[in-house]
């Protein structure tokens, strides 16, 4: 598996600690949902003023949001990844996607809901990877299903509520 983190940000340090955290939840999040790790996946982090900016590029949303993703493939019409459109890496890898994470957003919503900061950063982490896997919370029980498995990672990476 490959996982590259880019911080474009200035506001919160990134420690190595909470490099490792990404890292953690993402193949801890990959191994549960039985996902292959012959896998890519870039993380940005960056703040609200860039996230804002992606938000409105690319969901038409003119406002900050805490997280997105990018995926960088489709599925067929059985819910499996349609391999035909997939792209690889140089090593054969999927080219699962993007996920961009404002942490400053992380941080407000943290003091929010009365939890950690990491716990929040892993939440917006598995959250985006379910979204990579084709997880959506538009309806009650997609939405119900995506909180559970999510919780459910995060117990596994001891960040529970």
């Amino acid at each position: 598996m490959k996982i590259s983190i880019r911080n474009e940000q200035k506001k919160i340090e990134v420690t190595k600690e909470l490099r490792a955290l990404i890292k953690t939840v993402l193949k801890t999040g990959l191994k549960f949902m039985e996902f292959e790790d012959n896998c890519e996946i870039s993380i940005m982090l960056t703040d609200n003023e860039e996230i804002h900016s992606l938000n409105k590029l690319h969901r038409g949303i003119d406002r900050p949001t805490d997280v997105l993703s990018f995926p960088m493939f489709d599925y067929d019409e059985d819910g499996e990844i349609d391999m035909e459109e997939c792209d690889f890496g140089e090593n054969g890898e999927i080219l699962l996607g993007d996920i961009v994470i404002s942490l400053e957003r992380a941080k407000e919503q943290a003091e929010e809901y009365g939890h950690s900061f990491e716990r929040e950063v892993g939440f917006l982490t598995a959250h985006s990877l379910l979204h990579l896997l084709g997880y959506d919370h538009m309806e009650p029980d997609e939405e119900k299903e995506m909180f559970s498995l999510q919780e459910e990672i995060l117990t596994l990476c001891n960040l529970p509520r």
